[in-house]
């Protein structure tokens, strides 16, 4: 989840920004607040709480972990669920013994520096599935500086509750996309997988019905080679409560419009998780139980105008068989065509850029399980 580093982001340049001389307000560092992100959900699969303190103002806005906390969830039954620490700062439920549950009501507990901070009861509401995952190809160009065409690829999602038990909705999603060089080298045809860092939530309690139709999850343009050789669009589906949709509604417009002193700032958007001695400390961030439903598609279509990144990878050609020797060759010199043993002239294309020689330097060469 991105939201810790969203609010330390915000934090920051809320607070000292839109001046031309940098202005920082008075403020007791000593007070550093307490972030809290965590998900819980129906999902066999471990839990996670990340519990970190937003640094002084003037600082490198980075998350500083918090240690050493004894992190506890328990359910409607007040069965306790003990979390273990790794690495530091996030605190991990065991697969085995706990699994969220529809209907059940979670309450996080942490302990930390002789405070207690608790969360509000939270239930698990039930997610209908998503119905349909879909794209439309879409014209960018019709033609460019060179005349050629360009096109987009724009991805909706359908889903619909007909029984009104999920009113409030959120979605986050992961792509993976396949890269291939072109060039005989060994590690040649990789994967790229980049989580969502926008956030989108939708409110359906002012219709009639629980659907959302044709929602714009993400349009992926030929800016990048994201749809050059294969893609995939993994989206998951969260069910909210009122409560939480208003958190994520007020972060999503701090995400969207920051940039002023006089924004508003996470400071003003309540978290689920207090002070149990002290309820005027402020926390940020927000403890949620949701049910998930995913659905994953492929695009395996040519879309036009998808940029070639390879164009500047030949530095030179060296002429000879294998005896030729290449100074510094697997450091700063690379060889991407190898033709040493070919019948005629022997020679070797090399480059100065690894990732033309190499396309782990931008995603695996492991093929994920998922992948068809």
């Amino acid at each position: 989840m991105k939201t810790r580093y969203v609010i330390l982001i915000i934090v920051s340049i809320s607070l000292i920004a839109g001046c031309i001389t940098q202005f920082i307000p008075e403020t007791d560092e000593s007070s550093d607040i307490l972030v809290v992100e965590g998900l819980i959900t129906d999902q066999n699969r471990t839990n996670r709480i990340n519990i970190s303190r937003t640094l002084p103002l003037g600082r490198i806005v980075s998350p500083k972990p918090v240690k050493g906390c004894n992190v506890t969830i328990t359910d409607g039954n007040n069965a306790t669920y003990t979390l273990k620490e790794s690495p530091s700062g996030t605190y991990s439920t065991d697969s085995t013994s706990f699994r969220g549950r529809v209907g059940g009501r979670y309450t996080l507990r942490i302990a930390t520096g002789g405070r207690t901070y608790v969360s509000t009861p939270m239930e698990m509401l039930p997610v209908p599935p998503v119905d349909s995952l879909y794209y439309n190809r879409v014209v960018i160009t019709e033609s460019n500086e060179y005349g050629n065409r360009e096109e987009g690829c724009q991805i909706y999602l359908d889903t619909y509750d007909p029984d009104k038990q999920c009113l409030y909705y959120r979605w986050d999603f992961a792509e993976t996309w396949e890269i291939r060089l072109p060039y005989n080298v060994q590690n040649w045809r990789c994967w790229i997988t980049r989580a969502s860092e926008e956030i989108h939530i939708k409110n359906t309690s002012i219709y009639d019905q629980a659907r959302v139709t044709k929602y714009p999850i993400l349009f992926v343009t030929n800016n990048t080679d994201r749809l050059k050789e294969r893609y995939s669009i993994l989206v998951k589906q969260y069910s909210l409560s009122l409560d939480e949709y208003n958190y994520w509604e007020k972060l999503q417009n701090v995400y969207e419009n920051v940039g002023g002193l006089y924004d508003v700032t996470p400071m003003a958007i309540p978290s689920n998780i207090h002070n149990q001695n002290n309820p005027d400390e402020i926390v940020l961030g927000y403890f949620s139980v949701s049910a998930i439903a995913e659905k994953r598609i492929y695009i395996d279509e040519q879309f036009a105008g998808m940029p070639y990144l390879y164009n500047n990878c030949p530095a030179d050609t060296i002429w000879g068989g294998s005896y030729v020797f290449i100074e510094g060759l697997n450091s700063y010199v690379w060889v991407i065509d190898d033709h040493t043993y070919d019948i005629g002239n022997p020679y070797r294309v090399i480059t100065f850029s690894k990732e033309c020689a190499d396309c782990t330097t931008r995603g695996t060469s492991v093929k994920p399980s998922f992948w068809q």
